[in-house]
């Protein structure tokens, strides 16, 4: 881990860490805390704690992001210090959890933007002028759309994967697929490297494949 995010993960760099419940990769963050890196823009659809330790020390500038919070915790109170009151000093940039998701459909298939139809009576335009409405060129219909999110780096924990990165994921997933397409870099962690043959045994559980990742992270209990 040490060796990945030294040689990956740059200052100023866009850092997605993605992945749910089991697949939250608290061993990436801890790791970019003790390497102290600094302006970061932190992308994840539900921050939570890991984040908030991250926001806590110091790495990031700014937040894109869905829901915020952790089920367990309650609010992020790092993340509320420095983005709340007059002296806030960490940018935020939201979203809902389906224009997070298009966002990455954007970036991973290299589409200008993503439409959506679920903003209207809501008040994230007025927010976040990211959000924007476009006629349809079908009809009279009119839409919002999110622009598409490119990463600097991508970050995902798994299961596990073959020495060539191919890996595999189950149980819940979220955007790790589309998120580490979207990315320039792509690190994965995982619990154990297998041999190729396990990974062709059974296809189906390949969400990413090797040729996209950069780094391979053997990180049990990550």
């Amino acid at each position: 881990m040490r060796d990945a995010v030294a040689a990956l993960v740059r200052d100023g760099d866009s850092v997605a860490i993605e992945g749910f419940t089991h697949l939250i990769c608290f061993a990436a963050g801890h790791e970019i805390i003790r390497q102290r890196r600094r302006d970061l823009t932190l992308i994840r659809m539900t921050p939570d704690v890991i984040y908030d330790q991250m926001i806590g020390a110091g790495v990031a500038r700014k937040l894109i992001f869905s829901w915020l919070g952790n089920p367990g915790v309650g609010s992020l109170h790092a993340i509320r210090r420095v983005s709340e009151g007059p002296g806030a000093s960490l940018e935020l940039e939201e979203y809902s959890h389906f224009g997070m998701v298009g966002r990455y459909i954007a970036g991973a298939t290299n589409l200008p933007f993503y439409p959506l139809r679920s903003y209207y009576e809501t008040d994230l335009p007025a927010a976040n002028p990211q959000i924007r409405p476009l006629q349809s060129p079908y009809g009279d219909e009119q839409v919002y759309v999110v622009p598409p999110i490119h990463p600097d780096v991508t970050i995902v924990q798994a299961q596990r994967a073959d020495a060539s990165g191919d890996t595999q994921i189950w149980g819940l997933l979220g955007t790790q697929k589309e998120a580490a397409f979207a990315a320039d870099r792509v690190i994965v962690v995982v619990e154990e490297v297998v041999d190729e043959s396990v990974i062709r045994a059974d296809p189906n559980r390949t969400v990413i494949p090797g040729l996209i990742v950069d780094a391979v992270v053997v990180e049990p209990y990550g």
